[in-house]
């Protein structure tokens, strides 16, 4: 059995569509990477020729904006392929994409991901379902900046940061993300988030120690959020 036929990206990806001798096909070809926390996996604007297989660790995807602040569009997790859009427009990545914490990722050739794409009908479909839910996931994110303030969409995004990537032993959110990358999940300035966050913890919804967050009333929380 080949380590990508045990490996969690194919459980959770496009990849479970593909048969053991295209699994051995893409063993052969990919090749395998350490990124170190703050490190770049790519730039928006670069052609990526192929996709990236998320092992382990953490990646913000974010689109630079006119006025140099950095908006953070997705976080995504091991078991997540990155890098499929371009790969299906032929279009240079309109994102970036750049390491939260250390990552163990794999890099697939566009030429081998294609063979799959066109041989293998629901390899394709996987494909394109799993883009459909990042577009859906887009519309959502567009409609909460619309219509929901600032404190709301950051009690929400507090709690899928717990629901996602859990807490420590001691109950603060397991992904730490700096204040400047916090505000850009919200799309504010940092001062604001700074001072939202205190006023969180001032009426006890959640606890500050240092940078470390925890949600102490997950109930308040949801319903400020909604």
């Amino acid at each position: 059995m080949s380590k990508c036929e045990q490996c969690i990206v194919r459980q959770f990806s496009s990849l479970k569509a593909l048969g053991k001798e295209e699994l051995l096909k893409m063993a052969e070809c990919k090749t395998s990477y350490s990124i170190k926390k703050g490190e770049s996996i790519f730039e928006e604007g670069e052609i990526t020729n192929g996709i990236y297989c998320i092992k382990d660790g953490v990646c913000k995807l974010s689109k630079l904006s006119s006025n140099g602040k950095d908006q953070i569009v997705k976080l995504v997790k091991p078991g997540e392929l990155l890098g499929q859009h371009s790969m299906i427009s032929d279009e240079p990545a309109n994102l970036s994409a750049v390491a939260l914490e250390n990552m163990e990722v794999c890099f697939i050739p566009k030429t081998e991901i294609m063979q799959f794409f066109t041989q293998n009908n629901n390899f394709s479909m996987n494909v394109m379902k799993s883009i459909c839910g990042d577009l859906k996931e887009a519309d959502h994110h567009m409609v909460a900046i619309a219509q929901k303030s600032v404190k709301e969409r950051l009690a929400g995004t507090l709690l899928y940061l717990e629901e996602t990537f859990g807490t420590d032993s001691n109950g603060f959110l397991r992904l730490q993300l700096s204040r400047e990358e916090l505000a850009g999940m919200i799309g504010t300035a940092t001062e604001s988030c700074i001072r939202l966050l205190s006023e969180l913890n001032k009426s006890e919804l959640i606890e500050l120690v240092g940078k470390k967050i925890k949600i102490k009333d997950k109930s308040k929380l949801q319903r400020l959020s909604n």
